[in-house]
C-alpha cells in the first residue's frame, strides 16, 4: 500500500463550494466501484476554505495511473469527474500537467511501538 496526498482549490465561488460538498455527500455508486477497481483502498478529502486535500491509500505507487484507469472506466465515471473538475482549479504551485497537485512529504511521526513492562523498567 502506498499513501498519496494531493491538493487542489475549489473555484472562488460559494456555490461551487456548496455544490462540491453536496455531491460528496452522495457520491455515485459507479464512482465508488470504479475507484475500488482502480486499486484505491481508502480515500479521504478534507476542506479548509477553498483548499481541498485528498489522502489516498492505493495498491499502485503511481496514483496518476490509478486515477487515469478510474476516469477511463466508464462514461458515467467520466461524467462525475468532469462535473467535479468544473468546480475546481489547480492549487498555486501545481505543475502545468497537474490538476490535483501531489504534495511532498516533509515530516512523519511513526506510531510508537507498544512498550512492554520490561521496557518501562521497574517503576512501570
Amino acid at each position: 500500500m502506498t499513501r498519496h496526498v494531493l491538493t487542489i482549490d475549489l473555484r472562488d465561488d460559494p456555490g461551487a463550494i456548496d455544490a462540491y460538498k453536496a455531491h460528496h455527500r452522495a457520491v455515485w455508486p459507479e464512482v465508488i466501484a470504479s475507484l475500488r477497481r482502480a486499486g484505491i483502498l481508502a480515500l479521504d478529502i478534507y476542506i479548509a476554505g477553498r483548499r481541498l486535500v485528498m489522502i489516498v491509500d492505493s495498491e499502485d505507487d503511481d496514483v496518476r495511473r490509478a486515477f487515469a484507469a478510474h476516469v477511463a472506466s466508464s462514461a458515467r465515471v467520466a461524467e462525475w469527474e468532469a462535473l467535479m473538475k468544473a468546480l475546481q482549479q489547480p492549487a498555486p504551485g501545481a505543475r502545468p500537467e497537474e490538476w490535483w497537485a501531489v504534495m511532498e512529504p516533509v515530516f512523519h511521526l511513526a506510531p510508537e511501538r507498544a512498550r512492554t513492562p520490561a521496557a518501562r523498567g521497574a517503576a512501570g
